[in-house]
């Protein structure tokens, strides 16, 4: 291939030490560079595929209790037909299955032990086809939820804090009270534990319990469901799904999809996303810049062969384009290594973290701490792509000064001592 000369020049400056030695071999500075940048690129790709993967896990296990949209009364009132919202609400495409429910704030106590929690009545033989959950206790604690048996399926945490076991019966204490001639008197019902879930998410294992859809509309003394769950095709599509829903639902009903729902815990996730993006892309332009330095000693160090080039006709642009090419080779070459290395850590990271503590004798992420024992990893597209954009961009601003000042070298002063 006939490449123009500043490009074979630059690639030769690229690869070659000091007079040409060591040909075939890049330099030490030129390597140090291109290690650096290859390292930065790699440290940012590794903690942002870490972070997703931590999203990613600590959303399926949110999304295993709750529901993708909620279809709810903005007063917690009992909706004035919910089988006809559910049916509205499945027109649209996206939707694939709707369930009733009730969420009440309730306090359940067990002896002097007394939790607040929100308690959560639901329709066992529809709430399957909505969350995952609720499909894993089909034909365990779920199947005992019967109209009139006032049963109730505590969160593991829950249950562990009021001290109770399968077949223990708690009070619950539902808001508001019943008015009577000796005043106002809480309203109080006896449930018997019929057993506990765990979803891996501490604040719904410690704050939620189940009964059936009726026995909360007695005890709350409502009509009929507050609201509708709702499943949809693809999790991802929640908001833009809710927001169709508004048009297409009756006026007055609050459409609450899950990112909104949990939306303190994504706002906060996706700032400390930015900034340590922020952080590691500075990293990585530090790396980048220097190959100033590089290109700088490069251009003393070759001050003899501008000056030929000068004299045998090429112009100031040529010799700025040859440095150009060396940098931005430099550039390329450390992002390309840089991505290669963060995939193959971030894509092995099962492998890797179990080995490393093998190796040093210690446990990362222990059990009895973490509900995430494992370190998960989920690289994107989304973030790789503008890190090796911004990683290759950062090459090629550093080697513009070192470049124009190559440029700007003058034939006879380079010549003079030699």
């Amino acid at each position: 291939m006939n490449w123009p000369y500043e490009w074979q020049i630059g690639w030769r400056y690229t690869r070659a030490g000091r007079a040409g030695r060591r040909n075939g071999f890049i330099s030490f500075i030129s390597l140090v560079s291109m290690l650096g940048i290859a390292l930065g690129v790699a440290a940012l790709i590794i903690v942002l595929s870490v972070m997703n993967g931590f999203q990613k896990e600590v959303t399926d296990r949110m999304l295993s209790v709750v529901a993708h949209v909620e279809v709810l009364d903005p007063q917690g009132e009992a909706l004035p037909d919910w089988r006809a919202t559910a049916a509205a609400a499945r027109k649209n495409p996206a939707v694939v299955a709707a369930a009733p429910f009730i969420a009440m704030q309730s306090l359940i106590a067990r002896g002097d032990e007394m939790r607040g929690a929100v308690v959560r009545g639901i329709d066992p033989a529809e709430e399957v086809n909505v969350t995952p959950l609720a499909a894993m206790m089909k034909t365990g604690p779920l199947a005992q939820l019967q109209p009139g048996a006032w049963h109730i399926v505590l969160g593991s945490e829950l249950a562990r804090a009021l001290r109770v076991r399968v077949g223990d019966s708690v009070t619950l204490v539902a808001p508001g009270g019943q008015v009577t001639p000796a005043g106002t008197v809480p309203r109080l019902k006896s449930f018997t534990v019929a057993g506990t879930f765990d979803s891996g998410h501490y604040e719904y294992d410690s704050s939620l319990a189940l009964i059936h859809l009726d026995d909360a509309a007695k005890l709350y003394r409502l009509d009929g469901a507050t609201g509708v769950q709702l499943k949809l095709a693809d999790l991802h599509q929640a908001r833009a799904v809710a927001q169709q829903l508004v048009s297409q639902l009756p006026a007055g009903l609050l459409v609450r999809d899950w990112t909104r729902t949990n939306r303190n815990w994504f706002d906060a996730v996706q700032l400390e996303k930015r900034l340590m993006f922020i952080i590691l892309t500075l990293i990585v332009a530090v790396a980048a810049f220097n190959l100033v330095s590089t290109l700088v000693m490069t251009v003393t160090d070759k001050r003899a062969d501008i000056a030929i080039l000068r004299t045998l006709g090429a112009s100031p642009r040529s010799v700025m384009g040859i440095f150009v090419v060396q940098g931005a080779a430099s550039g390329i070459i450390g992002t390309a290594a840089g991505v290669g290395l963060g995939l193959l850590v971030a894509l092995n990271i099962g492998t890797l973290v179990p080995a490393l503590e093998r190796l040093l004798g210690t446990v990362f992420l222990p059990s009895s701490v973490y509900l995430i024992s494992r370190m998960p990893s989920d690289p994107r597209l989304s973030d790789i792509l503008p890190i090796a954009l911004i990683s290759g961009l950062l090459a090629f601003v550093a080697t513009l000064y070192p470049s124009w000042r190559a440029s700007r070298v003058k034939p006879a002063e380079a010549l003079r001592y030699e």
